[in-house]
């Protein structure tokens, strides 16, 4: 018998959606994507992020690093520096978030076009 019990996300009471949740919150891969090369300061993933407002940054940088995903590096520094880091639990997620990023970026005319179909009809 496994020491680990059978996890199935498509169980209601299963732990394992929240993680699912929050991977596929949209801005938790941008920013998962963002910070793939590296370390980065708050305003760099703000700019980088296109549209992300700083609360709800700050709210997505909270969870990842309670998640494990992203690590804070705080500098005893004047003023205060704070850097953002993908954890290694974290850099797993980067090749299929950038995997979708891209499966978003080369179909979005397929999805477009179905979007008006769509809408024509009803």
């Amino acid at each position: 018998m496994s020491l680990h019990p059978m996890f199935n996300v498509l169980t209601a009471t299963c732990p394992s959606r929240t993680s699912l949740a929050r991977i596929a919150n949209k801005w938790t891969a941008m920013v998962v994507i963002a910070l793939s090369d590296g370390r980065m300061r708050f305003g760099d993933l703000r700019t980088a992020v296109d549209g992300i407002s700083g609360k709800v940054l700050t709210e997505t940088l909270r969870d990842l690093e309670r998640d494990g995903l992203v690590t804070r590096h705080v500098y005893g520094e004047m003023p205060p520096r704070v850097e953002y880091e993908l954890t290694a639990l974290g850099r797993t997620l980067h090749t299929p978030l950038l995997a979708l990023g891209r499966w978003a970026e080369e179909h979005i005319e397929e999805v477009l076009a179905a979007r008006e179909t769509y809408d024509a009809r009803s």
